[in-house]
């Protein structure tokens, strides 16, 4: 019996903005990608202009992955899908804090070394963003399978599809780099996912 061909997930974080690094903007909306950005997004765009068997585009509802969505869109002339399972972790009252006000709270720790049990106040936790992106990457398996699909999205979601495909325990999933504009490339399979590549950036 010939296996069943992959669904290949090409995950893109979002372009650089002017608060990268510098904030924590989480679901503000509003937040547009820098000139930087928008250069990213080019590159990623034409990287990906003459990529085969692509079905679908999906981006995140915010601003800044729908404006990096749009040059990949437009080069592979599709159109792009809004996806709120792509969606950043809700950061509740911690959403559009100064990082470094925020990396003196004691809560921080606990954001790096024990992710999996950790809570944003009045927000969600991280499992339940892995979970949440798990449900999306297989709604995508089921609507578009032996296909490929771009998704574009933020770190820390990517960082999580990315430790669940390689058995990386949530605990572990900070270890993950994920670069503005970077792409983390997944094979799902019957038996299992495959990862070709994480955190590859378009030069």
């Amino acid at each position: 019996m010939a296996q069943s061909a992959p669904t290949v997930v090409v995950f893109v974080r979002h372009g650089q903005t002017p608060s990268t690094g510098k904030i924590l903007p989480g679901r503000a909306p509003g937040l547009a990608l820098a000139d930087k950005g928008q250069a990213q997004a080019q590159a990623v765009a034409d990287h990906l202009r003459d990529s085969k068997n692509v079905a679908a585009i999906y981006a995140s509802p915010l601003q800044r992955t729908r404006e990096t969505a749009a040059p990949i869109g437009k080069a592979l002339s599709m159109k792009v899908t809004i996806e709120k399972g792509l969606l950043e972790c809700d950061f509740g009252e911690w959403t559009g804090q100064d990082l470094g006000k925020l990396r003196k709270l004691p809560e921080w720790k606990a954001v790096q070394s024990n992710p999996s049990g950790f809570r944003f106040p009045k927000g969600e936790s991280f499992s339940e963003m892995a979970t949440r992106m798990s449900s999306t990457v297989d709604r995508f398996r089921s609507a578009h399978p032996g296909k490929t699909v771009i998704a574009v999205s933020h770190a820390d979601p990517i960082k999580a599809v990315a430790a669940t495909a390689l058995g990386v325990p949530l605990d572990l999933f900070q270890r993950i780099d994920i670069s503005p504009c970077s792409m983390t490339v997944i094979a799902y399979t019957p038996g299992g996912p495959f990862v070709h590549c994480v955190n590859r950036v378009a030069s």
